[in-house]
């Protein structure tokens, strides 16, 4: 009987798992993280950037990588900076930031986030404000994807802080 009802369902959920609503859903539900380093030789009152890869969990579900092909109209809308080591970095040491996402080859490039009104000692944890006037369904369906932080110091930093950003990205069917 056990066996049935878990056949049923995984029969059910790969039926579902070609569909665009479940595509969207999924897409919809998993947010696209990356990790990037400040060094601590960053110079202060000068535009740098640092880029890295993102993914988002639900790419792990795909053989190639990806479950975005019937999804459309996606655009960011949540984006989040977090301080992983030093723990206690405070990101009042920068006084703009602005995030892009691209292709993983760089192009296709459009920014989705930005904060330039930090304020001194703001903490380990930013909510960023988002522009989602771009579509990035380019971008989503690439296994991977490229963001690029832009970022400018307040303060020299007397470590390399290791940052984490999390973009939320909603998506339709």
């Amino acid at each position: 009987m056990k066996k049935r009802i878990l056949l049923g369902g995984l029969s059910l959920l790969l039926l579902f798992a070609g569909c665009s609503v479940w595509q969207s859903a999924l897409k919809s539900t998993f947010p696209y993280k990356t990790s990037l380093t400040v060094p601590k030789s960053s110079p202060v009152n000068t535009k740098l950037s640092v880029a890295g890869t993102a993914k988002s969990f639900d790419q792990d579900f795909n053989k190639n990588g990806n479950n975005a092909d019937e999804v459309s109209n996606v655009r960011v809308v949540s984006a989040k900076i977090v301080s992983d080591d030093p723990s206690d970095f405070d990101l009042g040491n920068f006084s703009t930031i602005k995030v892009y996402i691209s292709k993983a080859d760089s192009s296709a490039e459009v920014p989705v986030a930005s904060r330039t009104d930090i304020t001194p000692m703001v903490g380990n944890s930013m909510v960023l404000d988002i522009d989602n006037n771009h579509k990035l369904d380019e971008e989503v369906k690439e296994p991977n994807v490229r963001i690029r932080m832009e970022y400018q110091l307040r303060n020299h930093i007397d470590v390399n802080a290791h940052l984490r950003i999390v973009l939320g990205v909603r998506a339709s069917p």
